[in-house]
């Protein structure tokens, strides 16, 4: 009896981790996250620069005010046992990328240690080639969307 050996072919499981570092510049929080979460997923290391330019669509007032809110919630017993609620827009940006993640089971928990968020443009990222996707750039002028920085000054971020 022979035996024939087929050639495996690498699938987007099995191909190599790369390191992708997206600009978030005029970018839609929630589309980016939704590729974001996916590249984790599928084991790439990923970090987000520029957080604080990323933008909310919607009314101005309406996010700050629901925001607000938001910050409402704590705990009965004591706040330091949480909910904690980020302002900054790095962390800001991070929630979200969790809330599109399994984030109970073993593999969300592992692709969540390999994002990254940063505010601005880090030194070692600066020389490095940056990555958008089109399906989650703004499509109409910028005063229809709220940056997350902006969001972040309303409700206590101090830079």
């Amino acid at each position: 009896m022979v035996k024939q050996v087929t050639e495996v072919k690498p699938s987007e499981k099995n191909a190599a981790p790369q390191t992708i570092i997206v600009d978030g510049t005029n970018m839609i929080a929630g589309r980016l996250c939704s590729h974001v979460a996916k590249l984790l997923i599928k084991g790439n290391r990923v970090s987000i620069v520029n957080a604080e330019n990323i933008m909310l669509s919607g009314d101005r007032k309406l996010i700050i005010e629901e925001y607000r809110k938001f910050l409402e919630i704590a705990s009965i017993n004591n706040p330091k046992f949480g909910p904690f609620h980020p302002r900054r827009p790095d962390t800001m940006i991070s929630r979200m990328v969790r809330g599109m993640l399994p984030k109970n089971k073993p593999s969300g928990k592992t692709s969540l240690k390999r994002l990254r968020a940063y505010l601005g443009v880090p030194n070692e990222l600066r020389s490095k080639k940056t990555t958008q996707f089109d399906d989650a750039k703004i499509r109409r002028p910028s005063p229809y969307y709220t940056t997350l920085g902006e969001l972040g000054k309303m409700v206590g971020w101090h830079e």
